[in-house]
């Protein structure tokens, strides 16, 4: 009887095994699920925040920065940015690596996120102390924080100067 006990048992903790191993694996596939849904087409292998404030939690608590992309999806120049924005090895790889990723398609209610206005596209970036960095701007001094296509270098050393000054 003690050996029918025991392989009950054992039976039984190998079904919960299964059981957690299998919800592990299916958060697992939610939490990617929910990255590529949060990436709107701007890269899903890159892990995405779905909002700022947790998006400046997550950048506080792992020293990293955040970078954030205001556009529109039906914005064709937001498109145009998105576009050269998945095409660009560098920044697809920086971007999982070394940022915090959030991108909004409404305006934040923090009003350091829009420092020359609410246009669209633009990229500002937040360091881990909680910082706007005003100070990395793209080449317009009209729209100070637009980024085009064509920008995609002048992008990318921005995005070195801020992932590698934390």
């Amino acid at each position: 009887e003690n050996m029918h006990s025991f392989q009950l048992l054992c039976s039984l903790l190998l079904c919960n095994a299964l059981v957690v191993i299998n919800c592990a694996i299916c958060t697992q596939k939610k939490l990617i699920n929910q990255s590529i849904i949060f990436s709107i087409g701007w890269g899903d292998e890159i892990e995405w925040v779905q909002t700022y404030e947790e998006a400046l939690t997550r950048s506080r608590n792992s020293k990293k920065p955040l970078m954030v992309i205001h556009h529109l999806e039906e914005c064709p120049y937001s498109q145009a940015l998105k576009k050269a924005f998945v095409s660009s090895p560098e920044i697809q790889k920086m971007a999982q690596e070394d940022f915090i990723m959030l991108n909004l398609v409404h305006s934040s209610t923090d009003d350091n996120m829009a420092p020359d206005g609410h246009y669209v596209p633009r990229i500002l970036f937040v360091d881990p102390s909680m910082t706007v960095r005003a100070d990395l701007t793209g080449k317009y001094k009209n729209r100070m924080y637009a980024y085009e296509p064509a920008d995609i270098s002048n992008c990318e050393d921005v995005i070195n100067s801020v992932g590698h000054s934390s």
